[in-house]
């Protein structure tokens, strides 16, 4: 365990770590601050028209947070020797991940709002409305 456990460390714990700080920091910070934002807002955003409006950044964030809990129980995983939590946390974090990068579906986001609507809870700013009534 202990020889598995340090050949984990030496091959594979260096990329979790990578994933584990990406998604710590877009889940403290925000999506704004992350190396990708930086890039886009470098060198894409300038040759772009305005946008016409700008979507809530709480999802994104959100969804950067459920990564970063994925990256740990799977980084925890494979440490501990439980391969297969490791590979099975790694996996949907990482097909998440896809996901949102070919199709545009951000699993994160749509746990969010999802949440939002189960809970019953407004925006801040937005004032609560009385049910409509029927009849």
């Amino acid at each position: 365990m202990v020889s598995a456990a340090l050949g984990f460390w030496a091959a594979e714990a260096p990329t979790m770590l990578g994933f584990l700080f990406w998604w710590a920091r877009g889940a403290a910070l925000g999506g704004q601050r992350t190396p990708h934002a930086w890039v886009f807002r470098r060198f894409v955003r300038p040759r772009l028209a305005p946008p016409a409006e700008l979507e809530d950044a709480a999802p994104p964030r959100f969804a950067q947070a459920v990564g970063l809990a994925f990256a740990l129980v799977g980084l925890l995983g494979f440490l501990t020797g439980a391969t297969a939590l490791g590979l099975v946390a790694t996996g949907l974090a990482l097909g998440a991940a896809l996901l949102n990068a070919v199709f545009g579906l951000c699993l994160g986001c749509e746990m969010y709002l999802l949440g939002r609507r189960v809970l019953g809870r407004r925006q801040s700013g937005t004032p609560r409305r009385p049910a409509a009534r029927v009849g």
